[in-house]
């Protein structure tokens, strides 16, 4: 489903990304593993077209999507969710998601089928929709963010730092949900410092270090892998 060939990425004169290549299959759940400053959201950015490449070929089943515009890109399939969540505090859970839904915005019957979906997906959001999105918990918030990204439809899912700030209890479940829409059908790029609990669900995994990657392999094998377990899971 998605390919990068040599991919490269600056800010500036600072080469942010090096020479990545890699692969997503239809169907897979790949996790991108690498700490903080490694290069996980610059990748996912340059993905998603709010960081347009240096070098490098993108392509996504067997098109060329190398430096499209984000709105682009999202009405081919492939949507972030981003660190932080990014949510519009003030704003209703539900106008939150409905934001998501808006390279859709006249497929009015298709919006409200997708809704029914997230919300089936986070029953929790159902009876919170009229509330602002700001006075959810931590873990609710990532709710909205996931569904506002499951409102554009993606047949490809970029998902980053899910995890990020909540408590185990939380993270456990939000892994078993993400698992549940790789299950589904929808192809899962997520990026994760929480290696062991993103491995788990995992098919595949990459490790990113400095901008390059620097290993890969299927679940087991890197669970397995003392250099991943001293560095990223503390064993």
């Amino acid at each position: 489903m998605l390919q990068l060939d040599h991919v490269e990425a600056r800010y500036g004169s600072f080469k942010a990304l090096e020479e990545v290549s890699m692969s997503v299959e239809q169907g897979e759940l790949v996790v991108l593993l690498g700490a903080n400053g490694a290069g996980k959201s610059t990748l996912f950015n340059t993905l998603s077209g709010l960081l347009k490449p240096s070098a490098g070929k993108i392509a996504l089943n067997g098109r060329d999507v190398t430096g499209l515009k984000p709105s682009a890109l999202v009405a081919a399939g492939v949507v972030q969710c981003p660190e932080g969540r990014k949510l519009f505090p003030e704003m209703s859970v539900l106008k939150n998601l409905m934001l998501g839904a808006y390279v859709h915005r006249r497929d009015k019957a298709g919006i409200r089928q997708t809704l029914e979906q997230v919300l089936s997906l986070f029953p929790i959001l159902d009876e919170k929709k009229d509330e602002a999105a700001g006075s959810l918990s931590g873990g609710q918030q990532q709710m909205v963010a996931i569904g506002r990204a499951m409102m554009g439809r993606p047949t490809l899912l970029l998902l980053d730092e899910p995890s990020l700030g909540l408590a185990p209890l939380v993270v456990k479940q939000m892994f078993e949900t993400i698992k549940g829409i790789n299950e589904q059908g929808t192809t899962v790029l997520l990026a994760e410092q929480n290696a062991f609990a993103a491995l788990k669900i995992a098919h595949r995994a990459y490790v990113i270090e400095n901008g390059r990657l620097v290993m890969e392999g299927d679940k087991d094998t890197m669970l397995g892998n003392e250099e991943i377990r001293r560095a990223y899971i503390g064993a």
